[in-house]
Formats: C-alpha cells, structure tokens, sequence
C-alpha cells in the first residue's frame, strides 16, 4: 500500500506531503489544477521514464519521496534482495531527486540505487490504468501472462518439457557437428592408424633400439683390433713362440745344471696367464660379433619410429597412446551415424512431450479464454456497452517455455463491426469502460499492488458513472486504488478524498492537495456537479450521492 507521497519542488508544486488510506482514493479538481502533476511525481519516484522538465521553475532541484508497506512475502522483496537491501520493519521508502542540471538520483531506504531497479520495483508496487496507458492492460505482449493467472495456469510441465526438448536438440546439433568435423579428417585417420598399426609402436622400444644401436657400431670400431690381438696371443703368434721358447729350454735344461729352472718355471706360468689372456680376449671377441643385418634392421626402426613421431608432432613413447586415441576418433566417426540416429529419436520423443505439454495449455487457455470473454460481457452491460464484444483471441507463436500461443484482447464495439486492438477500436470513453470491466475480471486479490487509475471514467455520466465507480469500490476491496475522477459519482464512492487546487500568488503558480473532510467534500461533489455556482439543489444531490 502506499502510505506517503511527499513532493518538493515539482512542476507546479512547493511543498506537498500527502497520506493515502486503504481502499478507494479519489482525487478532484478543475481541469488544469494539477491532478496529473501528481501522477508525474510518482512516476518520477518510481523510475518510470517520462517528461524531462520536472523541477519546479526557480528550483534547484526537485525531489519526491514515496512510502510503501511491505508486507511479509510481497514480491517487491525478491527485488530488493537481489540489491542486498533488506526493508526493516515492513517499510519502504523511495526517494528520487532530479537536479536542475537534469540528472536524476534515486534511493531505496537510504541506499543508493539505479533507475532500473526503481523502475523493477515499481512493477511489483503499482499497476497504472488509463487511456494512454502503454504498461498495463493496453499492452498486448502481457495479455497472455494475464490470461494465464485469470486461469491460474501451472507452467512447470511445459517449462520442463521445453528445457528438455531445447537440451535433446543441442545434443543433437553438437553430435552433427563433431561428426561432420570428424569427416572432414577421416581419410587422415584411416592413414595414420594404419601407419601406426603396421609400426606397432612400444612405449620405451626408442630407447631400447638406441642403445642396440649404439652397441653394435661401437663394437664395430673395436673389434677388429681386438681380433688382431688375439691373433697375436694365438697359437701362430705369442703362444707359438713361447712353447717353441720352452721345448728348447727344457731340452737344453740337463745340460745346465739347473740354471734353467727358474727361466722354464717362469716362461710355464707366462704361458697359463697367456692362455687365460687370449681365452679373455677370445670371449670379448665372440661377444663383439653382431649381424650387419641386426644394425641395419634396428636402425631402420628407430629411424621409423623417430619420423612418425616427429610427424605427428609427438614423443616416440606417445606414439602408442596416439594410436589408441586416434582409433577412438575413427571409432566415434563409424559410430557417429549410429548416435545421431538415437539423438534423432531423443529429440522426436521431447518434440513429442512438448507437444503434448503445450495443446494442454493451449487447451487451458481456450477455456479460460471462454471464460473471461463472458465474464467481460457481464460486466460491458452495466457500463451501458452490452452492445460491445469482447474477444480474447488465440493465434499460434513461436514455441516458448510457456507453449505457442499468442494471446490479444480485442473488441467489436458494435454487432457486425470488425473487432481490432483495445487503444485502435474503442473511443476514449468506451476504451475507458473496457480497461475497467477488463481488470475487474481480471483481479485476483492482489493487495500487494497499488491501482491507479487516470481519468478512466472520462466520457460517462450518470448511471453510466454510477457503475463505473461501484467497479472501482468492489477492486477497492482488496487492493488499494487511487483514482484521479471528473465524475461526481465516482467520487461519492471513496473512502478517501483529496481536491486539487491550484492558485497564483506573486506571479507564480503553485498546486495544493487537501484531504477533505465530510462537509468539505459535500461542496466539492457539489461543484463537480454543478460547476462554480453551487447551488442547494446541487448540495442536495451531492448529500444523496454520498449517502448512496
């Protein structure tokens, strides 16, 4: 509810502070007085967008401050915690300045905050109603969210239904697309896996086959050295000489008296290190013996095994690893037709539960739709428009979380007529009849808005305005309303009264709203209905008004 409207320096007003109550708030007053500056001033505070040169002439600036009750659970504090701002006390107080210069400061209980998030409040706070009125129920793209709570639609199995049928058609295109990618290099995948297979690489093999290598070619520098000497230790080198050294010493020895002894038993022990020699260099020979074949097989292979891997860009022992992953992607391609199909299927199936989803709610909607259109004509008659039409079309949309169905009120204003958009078909009178027999329809309880209406009786009279404004009481009933009326028996329904006045003193112009009282507000129902000379009968009519 809005509790305080306080204005300073704006337009045509100085100084207002203003409290509202409960139920229906009317606001009077000549033609001119003003009435609108007040509606600006809220819009202002609210962030709505609207005209530029607010600040009141001579002003430095201009300031308005607005106090709502937050209850417990009203919608308007999820906007606020996404802000961080939590309201203490089930208060809320906006206050905006806008500077001589023309820039515009707001705040949200004393925290500095952007338009927007005013203008995201003012959504969950009021509900503006009138024959300009691009926000509210002339505003075709939110007809169908209405026709949804008029029927109280639950939309969590649609929702459902289109996240999976949006997520199966992802899936669908991301796998087309990676087989389409993986297409483009399939002839390269076949090539290098069969490489690679013929290779049949080992993690480690590089290392093994480089040491191979570098054995057998350094064997191949030494060993013929080693051959050489052992040819020399042979039997037709030293070891010949030795024993040919030692028959003749032991066929000289009887002969020397012994001193051959020493020479014999020496050259014996020369010749067991010699043979031990020439065994030791014989077997270090055997061991140096290797195929020219195995170095040249070896070698093709370690060079074959290195080329691949700089090939591909990778270490030899990663060959094996590589072969394994590119055998997967071949894989995923010769079963990539496979998958796209059960894909297919899986997106089929979500078509199909989105479907079913959607003609539900479609279904829903075209009762509901039924319904408001009677419960709309019940209302046109006693605002003397029995003769209207009143039509909530259905028209297929793009697919959505919330189904395929395009929703628009239209009226017919006369039997035969074609029927067109509320603001294109309607006069300014009938449109204002229409909004009027619409929200009533429409209204669902929803004390956490404030509903305002401007001037939506112009045009009617009489018993005509009588209806209108017992519509007005019966929303009042569970929402607070504030109407800006010139219809006197519109204003005889409030529960609040405020007359705006305006007066010139000193060459400028200023606006004042007063709260009437019983008697005061007896002489301005008075004045509505007959004009500046108040007459008895006038006054009279005015009593029976309020009494009625």
């Amino acid at each position: 509810m809005l509790r305080q409207l306080d204005i300073r320096d704006m337009l045509l007003i100085d100084r207002l502070e203003l409290s509202f109550g409960p139920g229906l708030n009317v606001l009077t007053g000549e033609t001119g007085a003003g009435k609108s500056i007040l509606l600006d001033c809220l819009g202002f505070v609210l962030g709505w967008r609207g005209r530029a040169d607010l600040v009141r002439a001579g002003a430095e600036q201009g300031e308005v401050t607005a106090v709502f009750d937050l209850p417990d659970g009203h919608p308007a504090r999820a906007v606020l915690s996404e802000v961080g701002i939590k309201p203490e006390g089930g208060e809320l107080i906006l206050r905006r300045v806008n500077g001589g210069d023309g820039r515009k400061t707001g705040w949200v209980n004393d925290r500095r905050v952007s338009g927007e998030v005013l203008r995201q409040l003012s959504e969950m706070l009021v509900e503006l109603h009138g024959q300009h009125d691009d926000r509210g129920l002339l505003n075709a793209r939110g007809h169908r969210a209405l026709l949804d709570a008029f029927a109280g639609l639950d939309m969590a199995e649609t929702r459902k239904a289109w996240t999976a049928r949006r997520e199966a058609r992802a899936a669908l295109e991301r796998a087309h697309e990676a087989l389409v990618a993986a297409k483009k290099e399939e002839d390269f995948l076949r090539h290098a896996v069969k490489e690679l297979d013929d290779l049949a690489p080992d993690t480690g093999e590089e290392a093994a086959l480089d040491s191979a290598r570098r054995s057998m070619q350094a064997a191949a520098r030494i060993r013929d050295d080693v051959a050489r000497a052992l040819q020399i230790l042979g039997p037709d080198g030293a070891e010949g000489a030795l024993l040919d050294a030692n028959r003749w010493l032991e066929g000289a020895a009887d002969k020397a008296e012994g001193q051959l002894d020493a020479p014999i038993g020496a050259l014996g022990r020369a010749l067991v290190e010699l043979g031990e020699a020439a065994s030791g260099v014989e077997s270090a020979l055997d061991a140096l013996d290797f195929d020219p074949l195995a170095l040249e097989r070896t070698e093709e292979r370690l060079f074959a095994l290195r080329a691949l891997a700089r090939k591909h860009d990778v270490l030899a022992d990663d060959l094996a690893v590589l072969a394994d992953d590119l055998r997967e992607r071949l894989g995923r391609i010769d079963a990539g037709e496979d998958q796209i199909a059960a894909l297919k299927q899986a997106v089929a199936a979500a078509d199909d539960a989105y479907d079913r989803a959607a003609e539900a709610l479609h279904a829903q909607r075209s009762r509901a739709a039924g319904q408001l259109d009677k419960a709309v004509s019940a209302e046109l008659a006693p605002l003397k428009m029995e003769r209207a039409v009143f039509e909530t079309r259905i028209t297929p949309a793009d697919p959505g979380p919330e189904g395929y169905d395009m929703v628009a009120f239209t009226v017919a204003t006369n039997p035969g007529a074609p029927a067109g958009p509320l603001d294109k078909i309607a006069s300014g009178g009938e449109l204002s009849r229409f909004l009027l027999a619409l929200k009533v329809c429409l209204a669902r309880g929803n004390d956490a808005l404030v509903l305002i209406f401007d001037e939506i009786d112009r045009g009617v009279g009489g018993a005509t305005a009588d209806a209108v404004g017992r519509r007005l009481r019966r929303l009042a009933d569970d929402a607070q309303v504030l109407v800006v009326t010139h219809s006197p028996q519109v204003a005889a329904l409030g529960a609040h009264h405020f007359r705006v006045a305006k007066s010139v003193s000193g060459g400028m112009t200023t606006s004042r709203v007063s709260p009437l009282d019983d008697a005061a507000r007896i002489n301005e129902i008075a004045r509505m209905l007959a004009g500046d000379k108040i007459s008895d009968a006038a006054v009279d009519a005015a009593r029976a008004l309020l009494a009625g």
